[in-house]
Formats: structure tokens, C-alpha cells, sequence
């Protein structure tokens, strides 16, 4: 596995599609700060968005999308001079999966959100910024164009399991997004994400998530990386926040603990699979970072447990 696919797997990531928007003249629609990440795409026309928080508006073109990935209301609206309604009634009154807003229909937005297992605050959404748009001009944002034409085509078709298979394809979306915005704006992420975008650091990244449980050295990943020790030292702390050592050890128990969060593995078993030898050295590292042993992790509410671990800064 790369980074990337290795965090979104291991916070069970879920696409959620949702009623699409037509609308056209003035008009302006107030929504509420959405759970989990918030998507939409521009298929006809443009607009603007404005996010709570965030400086804009945001002009939004044909082709363009975005993700909100914080929990902040925000408006979609024609111009600014329109005074916005609350959007859920406008969507309590959809028909066919379509809300309509203004008098016209020269706009139309598909949308939806995302929704993640434990831990998605810290290991991925805290390494975005508020706001990711994809304008549709950008370098190679025919690969998201490509995703949304497939979703348009699953829905309008109508044939089994398409709803299925459009949320599945709306999870490809995410990642091109996110290929997209570490190529365009590496210096806006945060910690691994960040590390993807640096090629030394990346390519260190990527061996220890290929094989977590390997004894890795500097020395050993230096090679990976094809850099010397100081280099692939000096790189990977400044992309990513921490060493590759010490980021191994948070990895490790970030997989550690969503063991012992979801299955019944004896702690001996487990550690062999994160790469220590013994339950005791699994012990000893769990408690330095979560700060309690992985038996009473495992004991904790699963609402309690999933917070606690610190995570690969």
C-alpha cells in the first residue's frame, strides 16, 4: 500500500451521495455545517461559495469542485447582493433527487459527503485545509472530470446497484482530489500528507507503510530513498513534522490499536503483526503514546477508545 491508500483504508472511508441542485436567476441557499467532509461539482454553469471562516467568496466554474473539510455552515449562492434562505427546506422539497433554487436551471451541482471510521480528525482531515477546490482547468483535473462522469452516468442510467457503484466512484473522486491538491498545494497540508509531496520523504513514507512490521533503519530507508542517512533524516523531518523512526512507532500503533478496537487478537499476535517481538515491547511503546496499555484500550467504550491514540504528526 502507498500512504495515501493505507490511511483512507484504515479510516474505512464511505462516500454518501446526495440530492443534486438546480438552480438558475438570483438566488442563494444557507446550509448547515455538514457531518464529515462535504463535496460538490459543478456540472452546468457557475456560482459562488462562501464558507464560514474562509475569505472569499469562491467562484465556482463548470467543472470545478470542492471539499469542505470542516464542519463549517457555508453558502452557495449567484451573487453576492442575494439574501440566502436555509437550504434544508429547498432540499425537503426535492423531486427525482433534484432541489431546484431561483427561477432558472442554468446551474446544476452534484454533491454529496464523505464519512470515515476512528481517528479521521487527526490523521486526515486536520491535514487539510478548510476548504480544497479543484478548479477545472487545473493540471490533469480531467482525472476528477472522468470520476464525475461516471457517477452522472451510474445515476442517470437507473441500472442495478447503481447507487453502489456511484458512491464507490465517488471515492475514486476523493483521491484524485487529493492527488491533485498535494501536486498543486503541498504546502497546505500537514504532517504524512505533506510527506507525499516531498519525493525523499515519500519515498520513505511508502516503504514503511509497505511493510510496517520490518526492523527498518535510516540507513535502510535512505537506500529506499536512494539519499544518504543525513538527507533522508533531514528531509523527512521537515516534510512530516517528526523522524521516520518516530513516525514508524505512531504508524505501528495506529494499527495496534484499530486491532484492538475492532478484532479479539491476542496482544502477542498483534504485536508480532506491527513488528515488535514480544507483548511487552508493544506494551511499553502503546503506553508511551496513547498513555494507557493496550488492555485497558481494549477495555475502553470504542467512543472513548478511538480519540486517545496519538497520531503520526
Amino acid at each position: 500500500m502507498d500512504p495515501l491508500e493505507d490511511v483512507l483504508t484504515l479510516l474505512e472511508t464511505r462516500s454518501h451521495l446526495s440530492t443534486s441542485l438546480v438552480a438558475g436567476g438570483r438566488w442563494a441557499l444557507r446550509f448547515d455545517a455538514p457531518q464529515g467532509v462535504k463535496f460538490n461539482a459543478v456540472r452546468r454553469g457557475s456560482c459562488l461559495l462562501e464558507v464560514d471562516g474562509v475569505d472569499g467568496p469562491i467562484p465556482l466554474a463548470e467543472g470545478d469542485c470542492y471539499l469542505l473539510a470542516r464542519p463549517r455552515p457555508f453558502v452557495l449562492r449567484s451573487d453576492p447582493a442575494t439574501t440566502p434562505v436555509a437550504a434544508a427546506p429547498v432540499f425537503a422539497r426535492a423531486e427525482g433527487g433534484v432541489a431546484r433554487a431561483g427561477p432558472g436551471d442554468e446551474v446544476f451541482l452534484v454533491g454529496g459527503r464523505f464519512s470515515f471510521g476512528a481517528r479521521a480528525q487527526e490523521l486526515l482531515l486536520d491535514r487539510l485545509p478548510p476548504v480544497v477546490h479543484v478548479p477545472a482547468d487545473s493540471p490533469h483535473a480531467e482525472t476528477v472530470r472522468s470520476a464525475l462522469d461516471l457517477i452522472d452516468q451510474e445515476l442517470t442510467r437507473g441500472e442495478p446497484a447503481a447507487s453502489l457503484v456511484a458512491e464507490h466512484l465517488a471515492v475514486v473522486m476523493l483521491v484524485h482530489v487529493l492527488r491533485l491538491h498535494l501536486a498543486r498545494d503541498p504546502h497546505t497540508a500537514s504532517g504524512w500528507l505533506a510527506g507525499l509531496s516531498d519525493p525523499v520523504a515519500a519515498a520513505a513514507l511508502t516503504a514503511l507503510h509497505r511493510d510496517p512490521a520490518r526492523p527498518w533503519t535510516v540507513a535502510e530507508l535512505a537506500r529506499e530513498a536512494a539519499v544518504s542517512r543525513s538527507t533522508l533524516a533531514a528531509r523527512f523531518k521537515a516534510a512530516v513534522g517528526q523522524g521516520p523512526l518516530e513516525y514508524l512507532t505512531h504508524w505501528r500503533i495506529e494499527l495496534a490499536a484499530r486491532q484492538l478496537r475492532e478484532g479479539s487478537a491476542t496482544l502477542a499476535v498483534i504485536a508480532r503483526s506491527v513488528g515488535y517481538g514480544s507483548e511487552s515491547a508493544l506494551s511499553v511503546a502503546f503506553k508511551r503514546v496513547v498513555g494507557v496499555t493496550p488492555g485497558d484500550y481494549r477495555r475502553r467504550p470504542a467512543r472513548q477508545a478511538s480519540p486517545s491514540v496519538a497520531s503520526p504528526s
